[in-house]
């Protein structure tokens, strides 16, 4: 137990995270490069990268799918996921941030902290997950190391603590001074290796500075370091680096090198960083579940009861994929294990140790690896996976609301039996992805996080089922209502084709109720001239009616009906009459009414920053939209508004490029209101 215990202390799983185009993927590349996992460089531009291998990814020059990947470096096993930078693809983010212990933030040397940036940092303080900043792409003009890291602090608040100091600049930049033992490294043109030596006589006054603000901020912040500083007046590196790790631990610090992944410089840096400062399984807090209502722990134990959980879902051609992290026990080829959610249990086929779309089998899994196994039929991302003997749930990953929505169907009648099951299988692999079938419009609408994320999202649809779909907006949900009814409208039903016949006159009165929506029904009938029975049937006629308006067809709401007066024959006079009555009187009447259009309407709740409220107050505006409040919020602006729901479609896309994404909204059903004299139909 103790040998495998130690093992688990030479365990690093992480996820690279940064804002779209600031260089995950190629710090990753170049992480596998430097471990000797791949023998060439792989480069975005080029498509030959490792983790970015859907077809979409790169054609699109983008991560869309979270990739992980397994490599070792200085005997420690580096279990990494390489996560998508674009907005739309958050809830990836999202799951991965669930079971990594550690990450690496990359940051634009020119650009410092943007939107995504400042998306995944906070998605990450959600979780509790311990970072190191990496400021990536010194060698382009405009890089600024001070400049990226006092965004660091301005943007995102941690104490940013920089352990490097650059040596060159912008197209000069060729290596780093490394503060804690006071040596340079540089690289030459290749970039393969790392060349140590001392710090250059121009660069040594200004890294004894550096080192010495990099003491005290630590000192400021680490007891033990305060108290060797106080006695010392210094810190050895042994010291630093022991205290680095633990405010890395604890989120108090946040550890800052630099860097050019694409010129290969500074990467073996950063994975002696993440050796020394980022967490290991054991040093992470056992994880918790329930189980049977009262809160349960399960260490980091080999030997303890098998729990994972069940972060991604992948079909490929050869099978299911599920992806899981092990937080205890171990589970062998072949073992049973609990779906703890669904209450069922399953088989383990095969474990796979990835390597992005490659894989290589291994026998068992253990406390702290991330695996992918085949042979799960109804394990989906969130599922817990555990011994039989030892149920536990352990918290789901959290899954964001889908704020864009586009109607799917299948351009031949044969296929739309295949787009389902492809919108399913779609579904179960992406759960932020919605699809639903619109009870009045009959539309099957698919909803996701963005434009892009719906985009790709039907796109893989086409490539992977060899389907051609049409897209559309979906048809919103209109309503019909009555602006100004009619008196004393007559109708008389007569049938009589053999036997017996159907009789039944009424007399109404419509009239539009000051609730916009609702129906209300009542009789004034005196006298006995229309029984109670019957008034009955008059009402349920009328609500038959309600279905389709004169104007399009929608439903009708936001009337009152009154029966007046009727008829009735001793024979010929029956419910279904009646009924039959009912409805055609209303129908005519709503025909002979001034009836008015309404159109759904949502309040929306946008928050921005301050410099960018006028631009989105003028784009709500020509929204038709009718602002309730604006309010200012560390920093941020709030702004509150009622708008139609048809002007909704493109807005996330439009907010999001009107506030370089660092805009967000969020909505609420609030009902009907008039809609424009422009009469749409179904």
């Amino acid at each position: 137990m103790r040998t495998n215990l130690n093992a688990l202390t030479t365990v690093r799983n992480l996820g690279i995270l940064a804002h779209v185009d600031a260089g995950k993927t190629t710090v990753t590349e170049r992480i596998l490069y430097a471990t000797g996992t791949t023998h060439r460089r792989g480069e975005v531009h080029d498509g030959t990268t490792v983790t970015d291998f859907d077809p979409q990814e790169r054609d699109r020059g983008i991560t869309i799918f979270a990739a992980a990947v397994s490599c070792a470096w200085d005997g420690h096993r580096i279990n990494l996921i390489d996560t998508p930078g674009h907005v739309d693809f958050a809830d990836e983010v999202e799951r991965s941030l669930r079971v990594l212990d550690g990450a690496v933030a990359v940051f634009d040397a020119v650009a410092g902290v943007e939107p995504q940036s400042e998306s995944v940092w906070r998605q990450a303080d959600r979780y509790g997950v311990p970072r190191i900043a990496f400021v990536n792409k010194l060698d382009r003009a405009g890089a600024d190391l001070d400049t990226a890291v006092a965004s660091i602090r301005e943007r995102l608040h941690p104490a940013p603590l920089v352990v490097q100091l650059p040596i060159g600049s912008e197209d000069g930049f060729t290596g780093v001074v490394d503060l804690l033992r006071m040596r340079a490294l540089t690289w030459g043109e290749d970039g393969d290796t790392a060349t140590e030596g001392p710090v250059p006589d121009a660069l040594h006054e200004e890294a004894l500075r550096r080192r010495r603000l990099l003491e005290e901020a630590v000192a400021e912040r680490h007891p033990a370091a305060l108290e060797e500083f106080c006695d010392r007046e210094t810190l050895s590196a042994e010291s630093l680096t022991v205290a680095l790790r633990d405010l890395t631990r604890s989120g108090d610090g946040v550890v800052v090198l630099c860097g050019s992944a694409y010129r290969n410089r500074g990467i073996e840096p950063l994975l002696d960083a993440v050796v020394a400062y980022l967490p290991s399984p054991l040093d992470v807090p056992a994880v918790r579940g329930t189980l049977d209502g009262t809160r349960q722990e399960r260490a980091a134990d080999p030997h303890a009861p098998f729990a994972a959980l069940a972060f991604k879902v992948h079909a490929t051609a050869t099978g299911r994929l599920t992806y899981l992290r092990v937080y205890s026990g171990t589970i062998g080829k072949g073992d049973t294990v609990l779906d703890a959610g669904a209450g069922r249990t399953e088989r383990i086929g095969r474990i796979l140790r990835v390597r992005a779309d490659r894989h290589a089998q291994v026998d068992r899994a253990l406390v702290g690896d991330i695996v992918a196994v085949v042979g799960l039929k109804s394990a989906r991302a969130g599922s817990t996976l555990c011994a039989p003997d030892a149920p536990l749930v352990l918290e789901p990953p959290t899954v964001a609301d889908p704020v864009v929505s586009v109607a799917v169907e299948a351009r031949g009648p044969a296929d739309t039996d295949r787009l389902a099951s492809a919108l399913a299988r779609l579904v179960e692999e992406d759960p932020s992805l919605v699809v639903r079938t619109d009870a009045e419009t009959g539309q099957t609408v698919l909803s996701g996080m963005g434009e892009l994320h719906l985009e790709i999202a039907v796109e893989k649809v086409r490539r992977d089922h060899g389907l051609a779909v049409a897209l559309g907006r979906p048809g919103v949900s209109y309503r019909e209502t009555v602006a100004r009814g009619v008196s004393g409208l007559v109708h008389r039903h007569v049938k009589q084709d053999g036997g017996a016949g159907q009789f039944a006159q009424v007399a109404i009165d419509v009239e539009p109720l000051e609730e916009i929506m609702g129906f209300e029904f009542r009789s004034t009938v005196v006298g006995g001239r229309v029984p109670q029975e019957y008034v009955r049937a008059v009402e349920a006629g009328c609500r038959d009616a309600l279905a389709e308006g004169p104007l399009g067809g929608h439903p009708v709401t936001g009337l009152r009906v009154t029966l007046t007066d009727g008829a009735t024959h001793v024979k010929d006079s029956s419910d279904m009459a009646f009924r039959t009555a009912g409805r055609s009187a209303l129908r005519e009447a709503l025909r002979a009414s001034a009836m008015a259009l309404l159109e759904p309407v949502v309040e929306v709740t946008v928050t921005v920053p301050e410099e960018a409220v006028g631009t989105v107050l003028g784009d709500l505006a020509a929204r038709r939209g009718r602002v309730s409040g604006s309010v200012t919020r560390a920093g941020a602006a709030v702004v509150t508004a009622t708008v139609p729901l048809a002007e909704l479609f493109g807005y996330a896309t439009r907010l999001r490029s009107r506030t370089q994404g660092r805009g967000t909204f969020t909505t609420r059903p609030t009902g009907y209101a008039p809609a424009p004299v422009v009469t749409p139909t179904r």
